[in-house]
């Protein structure tokens, strides 16, 4: 993860607590851009607040329509940002006005929150990836942004809420006591995992993140950012990782795409409901 430019946060327009988000095939999503995830994070700090900041990508619309405790999940988020260009795309096809800065992945804003941290003297924690892997990244991390506070533990422990495992887990994150806490271990493990803690949790911004440690770490390769204009980076992703990510890029989408041909054949059929009532 290479460093990215200074950001002057004064110069971010976007009003992000007054943000009502918007709705995708009955989903609610905030346009959110990586500056305004880092305005939204630091709003939150400075009032102390515990906000929990989800995202959804093509992944997340199945799982939500599979798992109910991810629409638990949803619903308890104050904010959910876009994490993936296909939603971009699918808004477009359904009139609602995405843009290119609407998508904000954990890739392109932690390198921003990480520089703010620093500046602010922000602790973070990081939860999740195979025993190795997070230690790896935040070693990285440490020396790439000096004076960075981070602390991590692997996602590989009994998350089941009552476990001895998941209490120690718990009482280390809490005796941490982080400003943000990432919590990176593959949908919807992660989502359900926060659902399930949040309110025993000593952190105030908290973020499903996926791979993010693993990217850092160099475990898996980044997509070229060239790629998101092009729509193209979950092929990258495909010919990457095939064995683990087959199925959630050559078959999840399907069912996504017949919400949408429901979703318009639904309001096709109210307009011509109309028009026959006239």
């Amino acid at each position: 993860m290479s460093p990215s430019p200074k950001l002057s946060l004064s110069l971010v327009p976007e009003p992000i607590l007054s943000n009502p988000g918007v709705s995708l095939l009955d989903l609610r999503v905030n346009k959110l851009s990586s500056r305004g995830i880092v305005r939204l994070v630091t709003n939150t700090l400075q009032d102390r607040k515990r906000t929990v900041i989800a995202n959804h990508n093509m992944k997340s619309m199945y799982l939500w329509y599979h798992e109910p405790k991810m629409r638990e999940f949803y619903a308890l988020a104050d904010y959910t940002h876009i994490d993936g260009m296909s939603l971009v795309l699918l808004g477009k096809l359904l009139g609602v006005p995405f843009n290119r800065e609407d998508r904000a992945t954990s890739v392109d804003f932690f390198p921003l929150l990480a520089e703010q941290a620093v500046e602010r003297g922000w602790r973070l924690f990081y939860l999740g990836s195979r025993p190795g892997v997070a230690d790896k990244g935040a070693a990285r991390l440490r020396k790439q942004y000096p004076g960075l506070q981070i602390q991590t533990h692997h996602g590989h422990f009994d998350p089941a809420k009552d476990s001895d495992e998941n209490r120690k887990v718990l009482a280390e994150i809490n005796a941490y006591a982080p400003d943000i806490l990432f919590v990176g271990m593959g949908m919807p493990r992660q989502e359900i995992w926060i659902l399930e803690n949040h309110e025993d949790l000593h952190a105030n911004a908290v973020f499903p993140t996926g791979a993010l440690m693993d990217y850092v770490a160099g475990e898996i390769a980044t997509p070229p950012r060239w790629l998101a204009s092009l729509y193209m980076e979950w092929l990258y992703r495909l010919v990457s990782e095939p064995t683990r990510l087959w199925r959630r890029y050559l078959l999840e989408p399907w069912f996504v795409f017949g919400q949408v041909l429901r979703h318009c054949f639904k309001f096709k059929s109210r307009d011509l409901h109309a028009q026959v009532s006239k």
